[in-house]
């Protein structure tokens, strides 16, 4: 027994040196600066596997084993198909537009998603996007709070493969114009570049709303409430991976703009002919017992310019709107403050009949005094 024992004590103590030998060899091979980190180099073969194999086995382990919503529902496709546009498609490819040759001199370089998503499942696939991946140009979210969102990219993607190039524009470009332009405007502006951060693209314009019904209906909408919303999703205070970017790039006289024009531009007709009764009470009588205020008494047309108007809202963006400020850690702004509690207490069938409720009223009148 003794001799067993000394003879699993020397095969411990030689594999501890060892471990620590190669420990120390690793350790001084990057001190010596040998090993070249230059993207134009590449990685040896044996690097470069030892990355992927870590890589997709990290991926498989980490991702949530949660169920995805449905992902051939043509508003999250729509939704997710507006966001890989300005965001994604610069780097991964789309029908139409090739992978950018600065993404290609990355290491490693980006797949194109036209014909690699396949490997992933939903999960993973929804992992990757959402944290994003070390040592890779693939960022995070910019706002881990919104996984509807990352899901609405995640169905896009699962679309994607049997787009043709006037399928991907009609869903990425909504109803936006691609106008052709000379060489002057092009030189000037950037070109298309206009029509990738366009507005429209999601939330529509003139006599057209959005083409998504998770998306809001900004027509009519008070200047004030809209600016502030802007400017609340620039700074972070308003978590959206996929409208903070965006808002970060407007100045504030571009902001003051945009939401006078949608103001300007009166509500369009309401989307839902259905009511719900037990919405119409509680947005007109509240809830005493659940601590729930009536609803109209912050979103008629007679309440403060910095809160919406709910008329004629989609019911489908209302409905998630409450739910993510349910799940919201913390409320950063002073609307938040105030929606945030009463969100909370609401239960999803009164999330339900509320947003249905909201949807079947006509939109108010064009508001008076309120476009700057």
């Amino acid at each position: 027994m003794l001799g067993r024992r000394t003879g699993w004590r020397r095969i411990l103590g030689w594999v501890l040196l060892i471990a620590t030998g190669g420990g120390t060899l690793l350790l001084l091979f990057a001190w010596s600066g040998l090993y070249s980190v230059a993207a134009s180099r590449g990685h040896w073969p044996i690097v470069e596997w030892l990355l992927e194999f870590g890589m997709e086995n990290s991926v498989e382990t980490h991702a949530p084993g949660i169920a995805p919503p449905r992902l051939d529902d043509p508003d999250l496709i729509r939704l997710g198909a507006a966001h890989f546009l300005s965001a994604c498609a610069e780097c991964h490819g789309a029908p139409g537009t090739e992978v950018s040759h600065i993404a290609l001199g990355m290491l490693p370089p980006p797949p194109d998603l036209r014909h690699r998503a396949h490997e992933w499942t939903d999960q993973e696939l929804f992992w990757i996007a959402k944290h994003g991946l070390k040592y890779t140009g693939m960022p995070a979210w910019p706002t881990q709070e919104r996984d509807d969102e990352v899901w609405a990219v995640v169905a896009f993607l699962r679309k994607l493969p049997e787009l043709d190039v006037a399928a991907y524009r009609a869903l990425a470009y909504g109803d936006v114009r691609q106008e052709p332009q000379d060489g002057e405007d092009i030189a000037m502006t950037g070109g298309g570049l206009r029509a990738l951060g366009a507005c429209a693209r999601c939330h529509g314009a003139g006599d057209r709303g959005p083409l998504s019904a998770l998306v809001p209906r900004l027509h009519g909408q008070p200047a004030p409430m809209l600016e502030e919303a802007l400017r609340a999703y620039a700074e972070g205070m308003r978590p959206s991976g996929i409208m903070q970017p965006l808002a970060a790039a407007l100045s504030a006289r571009t902001i003051r703009d945009v939401a006078n024009y949608y103001t300007g531009l009166g509500a369009l007709p309401s989307p839902s002919p259905a009511q719900s009764e037990p919405g119409r009470r509680l947005a007109t009588e509240g809830d005493a017992v659940a601590e729930i205020p009536p609803c109209l008494s912050c979103h008629d047309r007679q309440a403060l310019p910095v809160y919406p108007r709910l008329a004629g809202q989609n019911a489908r963006y209302m409905a998630n709107r409450l739910r993510v400020m349910q799940q919201s850690a913390r409320e950063r702004t002073a609307t938040q403050a105030i929606m945030a509690p009463i969100a909370r207490r609401l239960s999803e069938q009164q999330i339900i009949d509320l947003a249905a409720y909201f949807a079947s009223l006509p939109p108010e009148p064009r508001l008076a005094g309120t476009a700057r």
